[in-house]
């Protein structure tokens, strides 16, 4: 085809080489799969000396993502590190349930003469016995849930060192829960003192040296440093190779989350300790006239019982704050939908063939609530080609959401109304704020284009605030104004766009708004599904679906075992106890008082505290995580459908326990006496 020309001018001739990469030796990291292939780039124009251009399209894709993967890292570690944690509690706290048992056994053995070493080997064995089956036991687990949740495969060679390393880790923590205590009781106390029932109930060393104060002194200081202040969490300049990203920041909402904890435990200990009669008038629905009696006993069990209740409330606090996190960002990612397609459906035109000319039509559309014109011209800043937006302040926000985010002042109300009541107000981008060293009052001259002589003119305005982001707008530089003086100015007061709200399906009325436009040539209608497609599939989409799928799942199970496994445990270390109470002729409906008002003040409690806890933890997650938010939330979303599956699976475990220990009480109770 270019022969000709390749004879008589080679010099125009230019050869355009098209090349797939094997993407087999990128990395699975986006980052460092970024790094590879612009490094790759780099190469090959060394080796081509300036005989050739290159346009290194993967490097530039890498490179978008590189803030949304390194967002992703820290949404995991946010989200899954707290669960982790909450397991290691739950081990130690089931291990210390029985270990007042446990060290009456080991006295025992002691009393019948086996020596101390005898005592620290069958405690070792019995620790290993729980370790390993336990490691086994949460790997097949595991294996599970990442089949059936996330569609992976976890049993793989690739997997084997991180397996190898968490069965480790489950081994030793089985070992420090059950060997150390009984080495401590072995070398640090008599057989007699280790026979006591009742011990030393001195405060813990964190209750004595108000490590839970400290807690939350660190946790505000780091979230006033990372969040209030507009610290950037992760730094990923444009076309600079390293990303710094702030691993501190998670410091915040992990102390907040431990020192509410301890808080919540000091104040419960204190209630249980001195608030004996406000215990009895909460339980009096459940002991009846043994209300008295039984806060009498809760009050000598204080430790324990705080020990359950913080459990119970971490348990909550994980699952709540998992919830509405995630709640809040698929809320967001609707209306990241909606402020890229513009509403739930929009009709984009051109100035030829305005979409203003369909608005009758399309307000008459079944399904239909509310439909906008909005116009859509350019304009120059000085020698800057900007989008312009005209709009009807008062009216637009029934077609289409205005969040406070959108704007610099973080009020759209009173934005808009100060636009509509400057005639000539305007609203800049912050990059033009900056670009152009303006600020709220100043006024501005702009050049538009008008209909008579498709020439521009200037037309003077004066700024009345700062947008952020607009519906339809791009993400740099862009202003919005009144569409009445911009067609006093233009001479068209036609619109290029209309923003229509539905009340049904968007998807059905988009097919009947295309009906409806399909004798205007140009007109071009889309609905907010195919933006959240398009989002959802894009490779800059942070997906936490299989993420906080697994992530609440585990909290459920989490609560279910920290409230019934715990509690159960606690009974069982009773046993004793509430056979004396048989003996003495207790009925079972008086029995079941102690043990009801025990499973009721332990969930009761620990779901109280353990979600308000849960809300704030979220909050502040939110906020550290505000760029992976588009546009930032005004408020979160609260699932209150699975919080209520929380309450229930909680109330149902602690059922459980309880039902079981109330039977088992009536039963084999000379046995039990016996086994002291």
């Amino acid at each position: 085809m270019f022969e000709q020309q390749d004879a008589s001018r080679p010099d125009t001739i230019r050869t355009e080489f098209h090349v797939k990469l094997d993407h087999h030796d990128l990395s699975s990291d986006p980052v460092a799969a970024g790094i590879w292939a612009t490094e790759r780039g780099h190469n090959f124009e060394a080796r081509a000396v300036g005989t050739a251009l290159l346009a290194n399209n993967l490097a530039a894709r890498l490179e978008a993502v590189r803030e949304d993967a390194l967002y992703a890292r820290l949404i995991f570690l946010f989200l899954g590190a707290p669960g982790a944690i909450l397991a290691i509690l739950l081990t130690l706290a089931v291990a210390g349930a029985g270990r007042d048992k446990r060290r009456r056994d080991q006295t025992l053995l002691r009393l019948r003469g086996a020596t101390v070493d005898t005592v620290l080997r069958l405690a070792t064995a019995e620790a290993a016995v729980a370790g390993v089956g336990g490691a086994i036991l949460g790997i097949l687990l595991a294996a599970l849930a990442a089949h059936f949740i996330l569609g992976m495969v976890l049993l793989r060679a690739a997997a084997a060192p991180l397996l190898s390393a968490v069965a480790v880790a489950g081994i030793a923590l089985s070992h420090a829960a059950i060997l150390i205590p009984a080495w401590r009781d072995t070398r640090g106390s008599t057989v007699v003192a280790a026979r006591r029932p009742i011990g030393n109930d001195r405060a813990p060393l964190w209750a004595r040296f108000y490590l839970d104060l400290v807690l939350l002194v660190l946790a505000a200081t780091l979230y006033w440093r990372s969040a209030a202040s507009g610290y950037l969490v992760v730094l990923a300049p444009e076309g600079v190779a390293a990303a710094a990203v702030d691993y501190t920041a998670f410091l915040a909402p992990l102390l907040l989350w431990t020192g509410l904890a301890l808080s919540a435990m000091r104040l419960v200990g204190a209630v249980l300790q001195q608030g004996r009669p406000v215990i009895a008038k909460g339980l009096r629905p459940v002991a009846g006239r043994l209300a008295d009696v039984v806060a009498a006993t809760i009050g000598r069990q204080g430790p324990r019982l705080t020990a359950g209740i913080g459990l119970a409330a971490l348990a909550f606090a994980f699952a709540a704050s998992t919830a509405i996190f995630n709640a809040t960002y698929e809320a967001q990612a609707r209306v990241d939908a909606e402020l890229t397609n513009g509403a739930d459906i929009t009709v984009t035109g051109t100035s030829a063939t305005p979409a203003s000319q369909a608005l009758e039509r399309l307000s008459k559309l079944p399904g239909v609530a509310a439909a906008q014109p909005m116009q859509h011209r350019y304009a120059y800043v000085g020698t800057d080609l900007q989008d312009l937006y005209g709009i009807d302040p008062m009216r637009i926000g029934t077609a289409t959401a205005m969040s406070d985010a959108y704007f610099a002042n973080g009020d759209a109300t009173a934005t808009l109304t100060d636009l509509a009541q400057t005639p000539d107000g305007v609203l800049v981008s912050q990059e033009t704020v900056n670009d152009y060293q303006l600020s709220r009052g100043d006024g501005i001259n702009l050049r538009l284009q008008n209909t008579a002589d498709h020439q521009y003119h200037v037309v003077s305005f004066h700024i009345v605030g700062v947008v952020r982001e607009f519906p339809t707008a791009p993400k740099d530089s862009f202003l919005v104004a009144n569409a009445a003086y911009i067609a006093q100015q233009t001479g068209s007061a036609e619109s290029e766009i209309v923003l229509i709200r539905t009340n049904g399906d968007p998807a059905r009325i988009a097919r009947a708004a295309q009906s409806a436009t399909a004798g205007l040539p140009g007109l071009k209608v889309s609905q907010i599904g195919d933006a959240v497609a398009l989002i959802g599939s894009s490779l800059t989409a942070v997906d936490l679906a299989g993420l906080t799928r697994l992530e609440l799942i585990f909290a459920l199970v989490m609560l279910a075992a920290s409230s019934g496994l715990v509690l159960g445990l606690g009974f069982a270390d009773r046993e004793r106890s509430f056979a004396v109470l048989v003996a003495l002729g207790a009925r079972p409906k008086q029995l079941g008082a102690f043990v009801w008002s025990e499973a009721a003040l332990v969930i009761g409690s620990g779901m109280v505290l353990g979600l308000l806890v849960g809300a704030l933890i979220a909050y502040v997650l939110v906020k550290l995580l505000t760029g992976v938010f588009d546009p930032p939330p005004d408020v979160l979303s609260v699932p209150w459908l699975y919080l209520a599956a929380l309450i229930v699976t909680a109330a149902g475990a602690a059922l459980l326990a309880a039902t079981g220990e109330a039977m088992r009480s009536l039963e084999h109770v000379t046995e039990k006496l016996r086994g002291e």
